[in-house]
């Protein structure tokens, strides 16, 4: 699509080029970060001044019926139109979010998903909204964008599609008439990306400005990952990190790290001797001592509390290899940072 065309008629009534038409479809457990800073860049860009009316753009929240869908932060948002009711689109955005906690999208969006697809609308996933694209069967061919949190995820639901195609290290990916993101706030640079295709930069930037973020990240910025890794680590590195930080408070035993991560033990010692330059076992220990200096100058906790919430016997073993990494007790470093900073990310 050519920069500044607008699908179908070109001018409305009024000599106005006509609106570019979005649909929104939330999932169950929408992320509410990735739905809100989307359409506030559509919002923003739409109109002069502060009037937020859908002038230059129109949005329109849809799904198989009215009833509220719940955001995964316990919002709920009531759509405004069923599938039944919906007219033509230019975008259709899907929306997703968490992938463990109740139904995915249904048979009935799914089927709307594909009618979409086979319309000239370019069909737009964003955060696990590319699941949802995947299982309706509109993603055969073209590249997606992944959030390398959900990397692995996406490679045992979709066997048949090649690994080749999925990219976890991008904010997001365009590729003919479809559009696939990582989440969260890249959504804001992804709307921005496509209402560039339509608007003038002017438009799209000041409205970057107003929600302070016009550090616009194009496609190819990297997506951000755990301290210490490259985005080009390997994925079965970053999927045990992952899983680390999901166990921090009662760490696994390396052979089921690995075999949760489809691998043995030996392998995934060298990937991360590899990738990081530290075992598995010693890159975990220090993320639990991390975490445990975060929560000893960000909380009232115990020191008693704050080690068995990271997975240490007592207070006495944290305390071991707090000093290790610190050179200082638990007590001590509280406070002589509790009033200073945060500790800083480690170099894994």
């Amino acid at each position: 699509m050519s920069s500044r065309t607008i699908f179908g008629s070109a001018d409305d009534q009024a000599g106005r080029p006509r609106p570019i038409r979005f649909g929104i479809v939330l999932l169950p457990n929408f992320t509410l970060t990735a739905f809100s800073g989307f359409v506030d860049l559509l919002r923003l860009a739409s109109d002069d001044g502060d009037m937020s009316r859908p002038v230059r753009c129109t949005w329109t929240i849809l799904a198989e019926s009215r009833v509220p869908v719940r955001a995964s932060c316990g919002i709920q948002v009531t759509p405004w139109v069923t599938f039944d009711e919906a007219g033509a689109f230019d975008y259709l955005v899907v929306v997703g979010g968490l992938l463990h906690s109740g139904p995915s999208a249904s048979d009935a969006t799914l089927r709307f998903i594909r009618a979409i697809a086979a319309s000239p609308a370019t069909i737009v996933g964003i955060c696990t909204g590319a699941f949802a694209l995947a299982r309706a069967g509109v993603m055969d061919g073209y590249r997606i964008c992944v959030s390398w949190f959900h990397y692995w995820d996406f490679v045992e639901r979709f066997p048949a599609l090649p690994e080749s195609s999925l990219i976890a290290d991008r904010l997001f990916v365009i590729d003919r008439r479809r559009i696939t993101c990582s989440g969260g706030r890249a959504s804001i640079d992804v709307a921005a990306a496509i209402l560039l295709r339509h608007l003038d930069a002017g438009i799209v930037q000041k409205a970057q400005r107003i929600l302070i973020v016009d550090d616009a990240q194009r496609g190819n910025a990297p997506q951000p990952y755990p301290p210490g890794l490259d985005p080009a680590s390997h994925p079965k590195v970053r999927r045990a990190i992952l899983v680390m930080e999901q166990h921090i408070g009662s760490p696994l035993a390396l052979t089921e790290l690995a075999r949760r991560v489809d691998t043995s033990v030996r392998q995934l010692e060298r990937l991360f001797i590899a990738e990081i330059g530290k075992s598995p076992n010693v890159y975990c220990r220090q993320m639990r001592v991390r975490m445990a200096a975060w929560m000893l100058t960000g909380s009232d906790r115990t020191v008693a509390d704050i080690a068995m919430s990271c997975g240490f016997s007592d207070a006495s073993h944290l305390g071991r290899e707090f000093r290790k990494e610190f050179n200082e007790a638990p007590s001590a470093y509280r406070i002589t940072r509790a009033h200073a900073h945060q500790p800083a990310e480690f170099n894994a």
